[in-house]
């Protein structure tokens, strides 16, 4: 189960279907997003695609010596521009691919409006998410709910997400869902209605072991998206923002034209793929001993590397060095950048306290949104016990824990998410809280697992999944969620939801230079 290879296996198909010969990849908002993230302009170049466009892009220029490759939302507005594009085509031939299920209707108006024959194509290529690791996607949505009911174009909007992911990885699940949140249940609804209509599209080859979707909701632990994060890929998330794996520093002091935007993508960079689950400061050595092995090829380009600083100052005097290897240029440019913020904002000291209000018994000190963020998670709403575990053997084992101290201040915290799948794959997931959707249940341990968070996940807990894929072999789990977090969007949802506490509102959001994904 790979969702970036999906996605990418998709693009691959679009491009291979329509033959050889000079190509416009032709898109809406959202599509250029979902390819964005799964190929780089670079690669798609390579393939004779040499013009990237927007649909609703008023001012395009007729090229009748371009193929057009359309890979399109099939919203009603797609489908309108597609009818007025076929009725005054721009290129020779058009291959059109839909990124979810498209009506009969909708493909009844696209053929009358092609009176000069046009079309080559029409098929549904399913890659309606971004795909952000192999094992995460998002949907780019904030504020999914009003209260404790959807919004009702999120609802739709998540069930087709939902229902796409399940069909590129094609997978017919079994459905649990949090039985506390009426919102999971909604949505494993729709997503069984959408099965059933649908049902010869997820016509797969069954497995001995179904595979699972178990839909969760983010007010079961509000306290995992507060937290500041301190593995590469969460902490760039948390102090700089990532957008479709992009990353803004043009607010950075001092920094270069080229760098003002990079992109973070663990399948084109080799040294983000091998750092973004590691901690702060294993990235800072990592990126010295890239360097001091480019020192020992080239004895007279010599210099001391002890500081962020004097890496910056390096690439900086070895134009050489960054040509070789723009990559790590860009990597000391955010680790730098992140270096700066962790020292103005006195994140090892706040972050410090943060771990112990979130693991420990102390909570008096804690001020921030709060009225708003307990009226979103408190106990009256949650379908779990976050802090203090009721099960004698669960008590014991915290204490334990406790006795044995713990090996980083930083890290104590692990998400709720961390013990609900673990549960989950020893079987001992609660039926009475995570109910399945429907008659059957699973008796053998689930293999393939879908896990989805309404109102979003975090990388903290991207990384729980990576390293529970990893230490249970035979077990795959995808994580996805209606977006992916950071503690300020988190707040922005907790808001957009209507929860404003009793003596807070909207202006006292913490001022973090971060953007949603």
């Amino acid at each position: 189960m790979n969702a970036v290879l999906a996605v990418r296996q998709y693009v691959s198909k679009m491009i291979e279907d329509s033959g050889p010969g000079m190509k416009v990849l032709l898109m809406d908002r959202e599509t250029t997003g979902a390819v964005s993230v799964v190929y780089t302009q670079s690669e798609i170049l390579q393939r004779e695609v040499y013009l990237f466009e927007r649909l609703d892009s008023p001012n395009r220029e007729p090229m009748k010596h371009l193929k057009a490759i359309c890979f399109l939302r099939p919203t009603k507005e797609n489908v309108e521009l597609l009818v007025q594009e076929l009725r005054r085509p721009k290129y020779s031939i058009y291959f059109i691919y839909f990124s979810n299920v498209i009506s009969k209707s909708d493909v009844k108006a696209l053929a009358e409006a092609d009176e000069q024959e046009v079309v080559a194509e029409v098929q549904e290529f399913y890659g309606d998410y971004i795909a952000v690791n192999p094992h995460v996607f998002s949907l780019n949505l904030l504020g999914c709910c009003r209260g404790r009911s959807w919004d009702p174009a999120q609802l739709t909007r998540t069930t087709q997400g939902l229902t796409a992911l399940l069909l590129s990885l094609k997978k017919c699940p079994m459905i649990r869902y949090q039985l506390s949140s009426e919102p999971a249940k909604r949505l494993a609804e729709c997503v069984k209605q959408v099965i059933t209509k649908e049902y010869e599209l997820f016509d797969f080859r069954r497995t001995e072991v179904p595979p699972l979707l178990l839909i969760l909701d983010r007010s079961d632990d509000a306290i995992t998206p507060l937290l500041n994060q301190w593995t590469y890929q969460a902490m760039v998330h948390e102090l700089l923002g990532i957008n479709n794996n992009r990353i803004d520093l043009s607010r950075v002091p001092g920094i270069s034209k080229d760098l003002r935007e990079v992109v973070l993508s663990a399948e084109n960079d080799e040294f983000y793929a091998n750092n973004m689950y590691l901690n702060f400061a294993e990235i800072g050595t990592n990126i010295k001993n890239l360097m001091e092995d480019f020192q020992k090829r080239k004895p007279k380009e010599q210099q001391k590397l002890e500081s962020i600083a004097d890496m910056k100052a390096f690439v900086e005097n070895y134009p050489q060095f960054k040509k070789m290897s723009g990559t790590v240029s860009k990597h000391v440019t955010v680790v730098g950048e992140l270096s700066r913020l962790v020292a103005e904002r006195n994140l090892l000291e706040v972050s410090e306290v943060e771990q112990e209000l979130a693991c420990q018994n102390d909570h008096s000190s804690a001020l921030q949104l709060v009225s708003a963020v307990v009226e979103y998670g408190g106990k009256r709403v949650r379908g779990s016990d976050l802090f203090s575990p009721k099960d004698a053997v669960a008590i014991t084992k915290q204490f334990l824990k406790g006795l044995k101290g713990i090996e980083n201040v930083y890290t104590q915290h692990q998400p709720l998410l961390q013990e609900t799948l673990d549960q989950l794959i020893k079987g001992k997931l609660k039926d009475s809280q995570y109910p399945y959707l429907g008659p059957n249940t699973l008796r053998d341990r689930p293999q393939d697992i879908i896990v989805f968070l309404i109102g979003g996940a975090t990388y903290e807990e991207a990384l729980a999944v990576f390293n529970l894929n990893r230490s249970n072999p035979g077990v795959r789990i995808v994580l996805g969620g209606t977006t992916i977090h950071n503690t300020r969007s988190f707040l922005e949802e907790v808001t957009a939801a209507g929860f404003r506490g009793r003596s807070t509102d909207s202006s006292q959001v913490p001022p973090r230079s971060s953007s949603r994904r």
